[in-house]
Order: structure tokens, then C-alpha cells, then sequence
């Protein structure tokens, strides 16, 4: 039997359905060979019984029995191919995790070499020999080994994807562009995969581009925070340094107050002191006359006591009393005295420190220019628009929805959606002016009320010389000096717009809790002229900063 099976080709121990060794072969009439369970669920599913090689048809299903020579063939070979199989397994490598296995192995999955597409296998180097020297296996299509071979089957026509269709950006098989893509834009794999392939280049170039760029924002987040704890850090030491001289000041004001009231204290024990010993001296000489005078009283002695009186009508010298009082010290406006030194110290380093906070706002100074499309036509502007007027001539100008066209209004070129920025305005000479900032959708057309709740977050000097914040309701501020130039800041993110006389370098008024959404202007009101008395400019002045 050896001998025989030597005279036979491996190819003709292979059932042509499965493509493996026979499992119970069978004989059908026409006289090829198949394994029972292969042929039978062919038979199944196709219902003409007609044979896969030759198409023979046949009128009734054969009556299949197994052919035990073949069988007996068939085993001896799949011995022999075990045998040889073990003897080379040692010598090739165990798939390993993330390895495509050979689905033919039993136990010890052994390293796929190809996964074949028309088997849908892949196969280690012992289980390819058959489609490396077997002619019918020789012209199925090898690639390097992969994992779900069914996914690249038609799962409808059960074929090879090989097509790739345009039109719907799909792989199709032979089948499809016949029936489900006719006419659509079809090519072959290797050319819809190169097409792909320079889409995923310049994706990946995009890619990469937009991580680097997501780089440079943690660059730029963290070098933000650094400046935020380099500012928190400063910030501290400067409060510290506030509060420590506050400490000490009020710590000083405190024992000389005290010092101050002892004082006053001691004086009055000393004088009180002075007149108790006077008085206990005046008592220590009248009880001795007293003595005296009751030792002279006894005396029976007449000569005696009348030569005795002589001397004893002579009083000791004694002080009058009545009118001498001790009277407790005033300490009236003496705390008094003592806070308005202490509010002295305050007011000095409350100073310094508006001094360092306008120090560090004008850090964000930006460039204004004022805008003359959203002037209104009373207005009067610099070439280089730094300045502003109110003239008395009304020019005749497009009313565009950027113009305000009732109040003398304007707002400056540039806006500001994050961030800081802070500007100088020269007021110098102007009985009336508004200042401030505006968001993009004000309404800029007939009567204004100048709120937040408007978009306006502004301060206005009135006719009667009050500062008033336009807060809605309108707050009345009390300065100590009026401002020749104002500075206004901006905190975008903080929600923070702060004003500022620079000259004095105090805080005019702040607007907190501000929740921004839209770009922010700069705003600048000169006013009406009123005949003349209100014709000084606005003047958006360079930041000369703080020493």
C-alpha cells in the first residue's frame, strides 16, 4: 500500500470543496472524488445535485459510500504529513501574541508564513508545502500572513474583494460591479489603495500638524501659568509686605496711644502723690500741737501755762486745702488723634500700592485709534485719531449702523475678546466727558441709557462736577482731586473693568463681576461743546509708565 500511494500525486488526496486532506471520501457516478460531509452540504445548499468539477448534473441524488481504499490512502497520508509535520514543528516557532496563527495546527498553534485567499487559511511552513508543490493549489493567490480572512469575502456573493468602487467608497467583488455597482466608478484595489493612501498622507500631515500645534498651546497654557504663579507670587509678597507695614504701624499707633495715656496717668499720680505727703506732713505737726496743747490742758501749774500759750498761740504754718483738687486727665480725642495718624499711614500705603497696581495695569497698554465710521457727525477727529471734539456744525455723513446718530459718541478701531488692555485718556480742561468700554451690539441709533445691562460699563463727568459710575443705578464718587487723565483697564476673563486717576495714581472705580461675550470697545463720549465751555479734546495719550 506504501507503494501505491508512492505512484499518487499529493494533489489527488485533496477533496477540491474543502481543499484538505479526504475525510470518509465518496465516489459520485461521474467518478470524482469528495469528502462525504463536503459533497452533502454542497448538495444542501445548491438543489441540483450536480457535481463542483465537471457540472455533471444527475436526475436523482447518488447514493453516496464511503471508497475505503481512498479512505485508507487518504490516511496514510495524513500520518505521513502529521509525521513530517511534528518532525519540523520543533524547528519552527509557536505564534506569539499579536501573531497571525496557522489555522490548520492542532495543539501548539504553530507561526503563519501566507494566509491563502481562495482557502480563506493562513498556514505555518509544514502546512504550506501543499500549495507550494501541488499544481491545483499552486494557482491560488498567497499573501503575507492576516487575520479575518472572511472579511475580505463578497459576504453576498461569496467572492474575493478585489474591486474598489468610488461611487460608493466600498469594496465590491467581480459580482458587484456586475449587478450592485453597474455603472459606477470602479478600480482596481491597488489603485483605489493608492489614491487612499496619498488622502491618508496628507490626513496624517494634517494630523500632525494640528498635535503640533496642540503642543504649542500646553507650551503656551504652561508658560501662562508660570506668569500666573510668577504675578501670585509677587502679588503675595507685595500684601505681605502691605500688611506687615499696616501691622506695625497700627501695632506702633497702639503703644504710643497707650504710652500716651500712662503718661498722662503717671502725672496725675505724681501730683496726687506731692499733695498726700504735703497733707500728712500738716497732719504730723497739728497731732504734736495737738499734744501739746492737751499736756498743757492737765497742768495745774498757772505760771506755767499762761507763759506756754504765749508760744502756742503762734498756729503752725498749714496750707489751705479747700481749694486743691486732683483732678483725672482728659483722654478726650486722644484715640481720635491716634486713628488719623494711623488713617495717614494708610492713605501713604494705600497710595504705594494703587502705585504698584498701576504700575502692573499699564503693562497691558494697547494702541487706540478712534474710529470715525461710528462718530457721530458732531464730532471733530485728529488725522491720526488721538483726539477728539465736539463741534458745532453738523456734517453730513452716511448713517451707517455703526454711526451713532444722537449722542456724540465714538468707539475705537480695534476690539478685544480676551485677555488685558488698558489705554490713557487726557480729560484735562473738559467740564463734561464719558469714558469706558462697550460691547459690539450696542445700540448705537436715538436715546442711549449708559448701563451694563446696555453694554455700556462706563464713568461720566456731569455738568455739576460729580463723578457719577453709570452702574444702573447711577453711583456718586467721591475723589480727592479731579483727574487730568484717566486710565481704563480691562480683565477680560476676570470679568474687570477698572478706572483710574494716573496723575494721582488712584482708583477712580471698579466694575466687578462683569460676564463678557462679545468684543470689547473702547468708548469715548466728549460730550455736547455747550457754546464753547466744553471745546478741549479727548486725547488718547501714550502710557508714559509709573516710576
Amino acid at each position: 500500500m506504501s507503494a501505491a500511494s508512492c505512484l499518487l500525486t499529493e494533489d489527488q488526496f485533496l477533496c477540491s470543496i474543502c481543499l484538505d486532506v479526504f475525510t470518509d471520501p465518496v465516489a459520485i457516478p461521474c467518478g470524482h472524488n469528495f469528502c462525504k460531509t463536503c459533497i452533502t452540504k454542497h448538495w444542501n445548499v445548491n438543489v441540483q445535485s450536480q457535481c463542483p468539477n465537471c457540472k455533471e448534473v444527475f436526475n436523482y441524488r447518488p447514493e453516496l459510500r464511503v471508497n475505503t481504499f481512498i479512505s485508507l490512502m487518504a490516511a496514510q497520508f495524513r500520518q505521513s504529513a502529521q509525521q513530517k509535520a511534528s518532525s519540523s514543528s520543533s524547528e519552527q516557532q509557536a505564534a506569539k501574541p499579536g501573531e497571525v496563527p496557522c489555522d490548520v495546527c492542532t495543539g501548539t498553534k504553530l507561526k503563519a508564513l501566507k494566509s491563502c485567499l481562495v482557502c480563506l487559511v493562513s498556514y505555518c511552513e509544514t502546512h504550506l508545502e501543499l500549495h507550494l508543490t501541488t499544481s491545483g493549489l499552486k494557482r491560488h493567490q498567497l499573501i503575507d500572513p492576516v487575520e479575518n480572512l472572511e472579511g475580505r469575502m463578497c459576504t453576498k456573493h461569496d467572492k474575493q474583494l478585489e474591486l474598489f468602487c468610488k461611487t460608493d467608497q466600498m469594496c465590491v467583488c467581480m459580482l458587484c460591479t456586475v449587478l450592485d455597482h453597474k455603472n459606477h466608478d470602479v478600480v482596481p484595489l491597488k489603485e483605489g489603495y493608492e489614491g487612499k493612501k496619498a488622502k491618508l498622507g496628507k490626513t496624517e500631515a494634517e494630523i500632525q500638524q494640528m498635535i503640533q500645534k496642540r503642543r504649542l498651546k500646553i507650551q503656551e497654557i504652561k508658560h501662562s501659568v508660570e506668569l500666573s504663579e510668577e504675578d501670585a507670587d509677587r502679588e503675595i509678597a507685595d500684601g505681605v509686605q502691605v500688611f506687615t507695614a499696616l501691622k506695625e504701624s497700627v501695632e506702633r499707633s497702639q503703644a504710643e496711644l497707650i504710652d500716651t495715656i500712662k503718661e498722662k496717668q503717671r502725672k496725675t499720680e505724681k501730683q496726687a502723690e506731692g499733695f498726700i505727703k504735703e497733707l500728712e506732713q500738716d497732719i504730723s505737726e497739728l497731732k504734736k500741737r495737738s499734744t501739746e496743747v492737751e499736756q498743757l490742758s492737765r497742768s495745774e501749774d498757772h505760771l506755767h501755762l499762761l507763759q506756754s500759750l504765749r508760744t502756742l498761740n503762734t498756729a503752725p504754718p498749714t496750707k489751705n486745702w479747700t481749694r486743691v483738687r486732683v483732678s483725672p486727665p482728659s483722654y478726650a480725642g486722644t484715640v481720635r488723634r491716634a486713628l488719623n495718624q494711623l488713617e495717614e499711614t494708610l492713605s501713604k500705603q494705600m497710595k504705594k500700592l494703587f502705585e504698584v497696581e498701576l504700575k502692573r495695569v499699564q503693562q497691558s497698554a494697547v494702541d487706540a485709534t478712534l474710529d470715525p465710521d461710528t462718530a457721530h457727525p458732531n464730532l471733530i477727529l485728529s488725522d491720526d485719531g488721538k483726539q477728539v471734539k465736539t463741534g458745532d456744525v453738523k456734517k453730513k455723513l452716511p448713517n451707517n449702523p455703526e454711526r451713532f446718530d444722537r449722542w456724540a459718541n465714538l468707539l475705537a478701531k480695534k476690539s478685544f475678546s480676551s485677555g488685558r488692555f488698558y489705554f490713557e485718556v487726557q480729560v484735562k480742561g473738559k467740564p463734561r466727558w464719558e469714558l469706558g468700554v462697550a460691547r459690539e451690539s450696542i445700540n448705537r441709533k436715538g436715546h442711549i441709557t449708559l448701563t451694563p445691562q446696555n453694554g455700556y460699563w462706563t464713568i461720566w463727568l456731569s455738568n455739576e462736577n460729580e463723578y457719577i459710575a453709570l452702574a444702573g443705578p447711577d453711583i456718586r464718587l467721591s475723589l480727592k482731586s479731579q483727574p487730568q487723565k484717566v486710565g481704563v483697564f480691562v480683565d477680560y476673563e476676570e470679568g474687570l473693568v477698572s478706572f483710574y486717576d494716573v496723575h494721582a495714581a488712584a482708583l477712580i472705580y471698579s466694575f466687578t463681576g462683569c460676564c463678557f461675550t462679545e468684543k470689547l470697545y473702547p468708548f469715548f463720549g466728549p460730550c455736547d461743546n455747550s457754546d464753547g465751555r466744553n471745546s478741549a479734546p479727548l486725547i488718547i495719550s501714550p502710557v508714559n509708565h509709573t516710576k
